[in-house]
């Protein structure tokens, strides 16, 4: 490094990105092979960080080789062909370096007139998404933090929408004083529905009971809907998380709609199975609802701060999220990438997304999420064949739930299979019962990840008995 080590000033970005590329390189180089569990705990990585802070900084490249060497052994390889953990996808390269131009050109993406590189792919991006979703031409798109906020910005749309049919203007006088807006979610929602749903101030959801499967039941919801009156947001899944189950969209939706309520899908993992004409099927008549949220991370396979917000009515949207001041550069006659969000300032999360879709193309996307699919049931056939191995869902999709007998035995298998490095799954409860969730989520994901992670299981077992 030239110049004074101590001096920000003498580093040069063809120097430090050279070196950063390498020592990403040499963790991504162990993607297919490498041990997925961390081998550090927190205060292991803190001491060889260093946990004083310098009264002088080092040279900036043995600032990042000390970061790498310190941080690896803590990271869990969730980029693993066998990582199955809660619902969480890998990296595929050309979004990876999409993401690293997106830093590299630090663009705040929020106003049209003062970024137009950015924008014009994050708007492309957001029209192929809504056409291959098969979602409404009118649709708004806004690029978000993760599915959480996506939730968030469709629940906060959906609720002045419904007051302001009430006769109550949110945007104006808050929500004190003003009708209570019913938030109706089925017994099986994710827990980022609540917690979106607290962001928006509508308190916690009223729960409408499911099936065996977690999906709504529309006989209840239609109770439910009957049992008050005044403004309402239903909120509907496209995805279940332990079962991989869709509700049935185009009659929740008709009698959400008949009581005037607000529907909003949350679609984390499951709206992309619109995209694919083997699994569309479970989407049919999610296109009449009012907004949906997804995460391009979790089955698109791009880098995390990839949510995606869409409102079919582009006037509610713009109500719930314009704001105006005399220093911003807005636009006159077309919404502003921040006024379809929460934030002001952000980065140009949406450009790794467009790289995704045209790389991808409409038929590359069908044919991963499909593939997606597949290998989940591949997986499912595979444990089958296992003694002491019981498939507790009907595998409809990337989701196999499984257990092992009694809980104690569950979960100790459960952590067999973890402990070995080789395949990970995500332990949690389902229905009264202990289960090992595995959530084939990941492009890399082929056929031999299959089988080897069906023998972690079977040798986990074997050695239980």
């Amino acid at each position: 490094m030239s110049g004074d080590q101590h001096d920000p000033r003498a580093d040069t970005f063809e120097e430090v990105l050279g070196e950063t590329s390498a020592l990403a390189g040499r963790w991504l180089d162990g993607v297919r092979e490498g041990s997925i569990p961390p081998r550090a705990g927190i205060d292991e990585v803190k001491d060889a960080l260093g946990r004083s802070l310098p009264a002088r900084g080092d040279d900036a490249i043995a600032v990042l080789r000390r970061l790498a060497d310190a941080v690896e052994p803590g990271l869990m390889r969730m980029d693993s062909p066998r990582f199955y953990g809660w619902v969480i996808g890998g990296t595929q390269p050309v979004s990876l370096g999409a993401d690293w131009l997106v830093s590299s050109w630090d663009q705040n993406a929020a106003m049209r007139a003062v970024t137009p590189g950015v924008v014009a792919a994050e708007e492309l991006a957001g029209g192929w998404l809504v056409d291959l979703l098969g979602l409404p031409p009118s649709a708004e798109v806004g690029f978000v933090t993760g599915a959480t906020t996506a939730n968030a910005v469709g629940m906060i749309a959906g609720r002045d929408e419904v007051l302001r049919r009430a006769g109550w203007d949110a945007r104006t006088d808050g929500l004190a004083g003003g009708p209570r807006v019913r938030f109706i979610a089925g017994q099986e929602r994710h827990i980022s529905v609540d917690d979106a749903g607290r962001y928006a101030g509508l308190g916690v959801p009223a729960v409408v009971a499911s099936d065996a499967q977690g999906r709504i039941r529309v006989d209840a919801l239609r109770d439910a809907l009957a049992e008050g009156s005044g403004p309402a947001l239903v909120c509907l899944q496209a995805g279940n998380v332990h079962s991989g189950a869709f509700d049935d969209f185009a009659a929740a939706i008709a009698v959400a709609h008949d009581a005037g309520a607000w529907v909003h899908v949350d679609g984390a993992f499951g709206l992309w199975a619109a995209v694919t004409p083997g699994l569309s099927h479970l989407t049919a008549g999610m296109a009449g609802a009012d907004s949906w949220a997804t995460d391009a991370h979790k089955t698109l396979n791009v880098p995390y701060d990839s949510g995606i917000a869409i409102v079919a009515d582009p006037t509610a949207l713009y109500s719930a999220f314009t704001q105006q001041a005399a220093y911003l550069a807005a636009s006159a006659d077309v919404g502003d990438p921040s006024q379809r969000v929460l934030e002001l300032s952000r980065r140009a999360r949406g450009v790794p997304v467009w790289a995704a879709l045209a790389r991808l193309g409409r038929d590359g996307v069908a044919d991963l999420v499909q593939t997606l699919a597949d290998g989940a049931a591949a997986l499912a056939a595979g444990l089958r064949t296992v003694p002491g191995v019981s498939i507790l869902n009907d595998v409809v999709y990337t989701q196999v739930c499984v257990a092992f007998g009694d809980d104690e035995t569950t979960r100790a298998v459960a952590a067999a299979v973890d402990a070995s490095g080789t395949a990970y799954g995500s332990p949690s409860q389902w229905q009264g019962r202990a289960v090992l969730r595995f959530s084939v989520s990941n492009w890399l994901t082929s056929p031999d990840d299959v089988e080897r992670t069906v023998e972690v299981v079977r040798e986990a077992i074997g050695r239980r008995s």
